[in-house]
């Protein structure tokens, strides 16, 4: 081989190693639910909290933003909470269908 062409499969291989690193930081980041999720509700919350200092009065403005703290910092009771309400709705959806069938 020549030195040009061990230069070349040198700065080849390179690019190879490089974009094979970005492929696979894609996918990790793809693949880290949680953290996907945790952005998802940190950018929802400051959304929200926002709208809200939008259109209320900086009292309730503060209150609501330190609801939203609490909740970015411990987000668990939160979504056990969407979370039973969800099966409710279901269970009385269900128990309404049942009732409409007899």
């Amino acid at each position: 081989m020549t030195e040009r062409k061990v230069e070349e499969a040198k700065a080849d291989r390179d690019v190879t190693r490089e974009e094979l690193a970005e492929t696979l930081d894609a996918l990790g980041h793809k693949l880290d639910v949680r953290t996907r999720a945790a952005d998802k509700v940190d950018d929802t919350i400051d959304r929200a909290t926002s709208q809200v200092e939008k259109t209320v009065s900086a009292p309730a403005a503060e209150k609501f933003r330190s609801g939203a703290e609490a909740v970015r910092n411990n987000p668990l009771p939160l979504f056990a909470a969407v979370l039973g309400g969800v099966l409710a709705i279901r269970l009385l959806a269900r128990r309404r269908k049942q009732g409409g069938a007899c």
